[in-house]
C-alpha cells in the first residue's frame, strides 16, 4: 500500500535553539518533511517559491521583517496555511501583534520552545504535529489586504475597526427547526464555542455587537496554553463589549463576554453563577464546549442561544444538541466559511443546528433574535 507523501513544512525562526528543537520534533514524524528554513522574513520570501511548502511556521519577532509583514506578503503572493509559533504573549502589544497575524491570514498559534532540551518539549510534540496535519488540509486564497484591512482564510474580509452603533432590530426569519418550541423565549444568555480558526470567527461576530447588547456571552475557545489572555486583550481592543476571563462565583452580566479559563471547564451553578472545574477532559478538551453548552441548557432551558464555530473534532456537538432539546436557539457555522468544518459538521449530523449560517450572518441573526 502506497503511503501519502509527507507534508512539506517551511520554518521561519531566528532563534537557532528554537529552530533546532522544531526540526528535531518534526523529523520524528514520517508524516512531516521540513523542506526549508529561514532566519527572517526576507530570506523566507526568497526561498518559499522554490521550496513550495504546504504549511509555513513562523515566529512573530524577527530581524529585517516581522512575522506580521511576512504573513501579509505570503498571503498576497504565495498563499499557504500559516502557523504562528511564538512565545506566550505577556504584553498587550505582543498579544495584538500575534492576533493581527491571524487577521492577516495565519490560521493558528502555538507556543514556541523556550528550552534547549528536546525531552522538555516532548509533552506537546504530538500536538504540534497534529496542528500541522490539520492545517495542511486547509484551503487558503490570495489576499491583497492593506495594512489596516483584516483577512481570514475562507471567510469574507472582516470590517474595519469601527465600534458598532446601538442596534435597531429588523424582522428576523427563522428556520422551521428554530420554531419547534414556539413561542420562542427571549434569550438570557449566549454561549459560543470554537477551536481552529476560532479567534478570527469570534472577532467577526463579536465586533458586530453593540455596547448595549443586553445579555452575557459565555465563550470556550480551544487555544494553546499561554495565549488566552492575549486573545482576550486583542478582542477587548476590537469590540464594543467588555471581554474578560470568567471568575468563579460571578453572576454573568449583560454586555460582558466571559471566556473559560485555561485548563478549566466553565459551568453555571443552580443559582446561575459562573463556576470552573478541573474534571476530566471532554472530547479531548478542557475547557470543553460541550460542558459549557450543557450547563447553559440546564440553567436557561428555553432562553439560551448556542453558537458552534469552526474547529477540528466533535467538541460542542452534544452540547449544542442539549441546548436545542431544551428549547433554546442553536446556530452552526457553515462549511464554506469554516477554516476546519469539524465541530459544526458533527452538530449538523446530530440534527442539533437549527440555523446553519456563514460567519458574517451569525451576528445579524443573533441581534434580531435578542433585541
Amino acid at each position: 500500500m502506497k503511503h501519502p507523501a509527507p507534508i512539506r513544512v517551511f520554518l521561519v525562526e531566528d532563534s537557532p535553539v528554537a529552530l533546532t528543537i522544531l526540526k528535531r520534533i518534526l523529523a520524528s514524524s514520517p508524516e512531516v518533511d521540513v523542506v526549508g528554513t529561514a532566519p527572517n522574513g526576507v530570506a523566507a520570501l526568497e526561498q518559499i517559491p522554490i521550496a513550495q511548502p504546504q504549511v509555513i511556521c513562523t515566529d512573530l519577532h524577527m530581524p529585517k521583517m516581522s512575522g506580521l509583514e511576512l504573513t501579509r506578503r505570503i498571503m498576497a503572493d504565495y498563499p499557504r496555511p500559516i502557523l504562528v509559533i511564538s512565545t506566550s504573549v505577556n504584553t498587550q502589544e505582543d498579544s495584538r501583534n500575534v492576533f493581527e497575524l491571524l487577521q492577516a491570514g495565519a490560521l493558528d498559534v502555538f507556543p514556541k520552545p523556550s528550552v534547549d532540551s528536546l525531552s522538555d518539549y516532548e509533552p506537546i510534540k504530538q500536538d504540534l504535529i497534529n496542528r500541522i496535519k490539520v492545517l495542511a488540509g486547509v484551503t487558503v486564497f490570495t489576499r491583497h489586504a492593506s495594512r489596516t484591512e483584516t483577512a481570514t482564510p475562507r471567510t469574507k474580509p472582516l470590517s474595519p475597526k469601527s465600534k458598532p452603533e446601538p442596534f435597531s432590530p429588523k424582522p428576523a426569519s427563522h428556520s422551521p427547526l428554530a420554531t419547534r418550541h414556539s413561542p420562542l423565549a427571549t434569550p438570557k444568555v449566549v454561549a459560543i464555542g470554537a477551536s481552529t480558526g476560532g479567534p478570527q470567527a469570534l472577532h467577526t461576530i463579536l465586533k458586530q455587537l453593540p455596547a448595549n447588547f443586553p445579555v452575557p456571552i459565555l465563550c470556550v475557545q480551544h487555544i494553546s496554553e499561554g495565549f488566552l489572555q492575549g486573545l482576550v486583550d486583542w478582542l477587548a481592543g476590537e469590540c464594543a463589549l467588555r471581554v474578560t476571563i470568567a471568575q468563579p462565583g460571578e453572576f454573568p452580566k449583560p454586555g460582558i463576554i466571559y471566556f473559560a479559563p485555561e485548563r478549566q471547564h466553565l459551568q453555571l451553578d443552580a443559582q446561575g453563577r459562573l463556576t470552573t472545574v478541573s474534571t476530566p477532559t471532554v472530547s479531548g478538551h478542557r475547557p470543553s464546549v460541550t460542558v459549557l453548552f450543557q450547563a447553559v441548557a440546564a440553567c436557561y432551558p428555553r432562553s439560551s442561544v448556542g453558537i458552534l464555530l469552526t474547529g477540528m473534532g466533535r467538541d460542542g456537538a452534544d452540547g449544542l444538541q442539549a441546548i436545542a432539546q431544551a428549547g433554546g436557539t442553536t446556530i452552526a457555522q457553515d462549511e464554506q466559511t469554516c477554516i476546519v468544518f469539524g465541530m459544526p459538521k458533527e452538530a449538523i449530523a446530530l440534527g442539533a443546528a437549527q440555523h446553519i449560517l456563514p460567519i458574517g450572518e451569525i451576528a445579524p441573526l443573533l441581534l434580531n433574535r435578542i433585541f
